[in-house]
């Protein structure tokens, strides 16, 4: 599918739900695409990319940067305590704060580095032992723990369980970034990302829609 065919989807639905035209910002995800594929992508105009590890990113970004300055890539995926020097140098936003120790340790190093990335708590609203994010019993005390670190939190990320209806936890996240007054959504992917800017996304994750199957060998 071609990235005009996913942003008219994403217009449709944005209309679908009597929203303003553009107000969901597509992600693509270029994570384990070949070079080629991401350039291809930047080539055709979009700008605004999603990484899931920061050193396939570091030897990613800078040389494409070097021609497309305006490129904006964001972290998506888990991020390690012992990477988020790095990760605050390099993205310009991350969508995985999900524990105090690493907004601890992004709050000293955005103040040691003056540089200040968006930032998106991840609430694991299936509560899924394999996977990462605060729980949604938990997540006021977290927002309001991360602002009083002084993050930039814009919003709160979600990757519904395989196996449930997205929708669901789709509506569950917006109730939880509303009462905390944080309007960024970032929800929604290749198979359901429709369903996310229904409910009000405001960044969808597209990946393989746009750059074809992935390659992990």
């Amino acid at each position: 599918m071609s990235l005009s065919e996913i942003t008219s989807r994403i217009h449709a639905a944005e209309t679908a739900a009597g929203r303003t035209i553009g107000s969901t910002q597509l992600i693509a995800v270029s994570k384990v695409q070949p070079n080629e594929r991401v350039a291809t992508v930047l080539a055709e105009g979009h700008r605004l990319f999603g990484e899931n590890k920061v050193q396939e990113a570091e030897g990613k970004w800078p040389m494409f940067r070097e021609t497309y300055a305006d490129a904006q890539v964001h972290l998506i995926g888990p991020l390690q305590t012992n990477k988020v020097k790095n990760a605050v140098a390099l993205f310009d936003a991350i969508h995985a704060v999900d524990r105090p120790k690493l907004a601890q340790k992004l709050a000293a190093e955005i103040q040691a580095q003056g540089r200040s990335p968006d930032m998106f708590i991840q609430v694991n609203t299936g509560e899924e032992e394999q996977k990462a994010g605060v729980i949604p019993a938990d997540a006021d005390q977290f927002i309001a723990d991360c602002l009083a670190l002084d993050l930039p939190i814009k919003g709160l990320m979600v990757i519904p369980p395989v196996d449930e209806e997205p929708s669901l936890h789709f509506a569950l996240l917006r109730k939880i970034a509303l009462r905390n007054g944080l309007t960024g959504l970032s929800m929604g992917m290749s198979s359901d990302f429709e369903r996310a800017v229904a409910l009000g996304a405001t960044h969808v994750r597209v990946g393989s829609a746009i750059f074809g199957e992935r390659d992990y060998s």
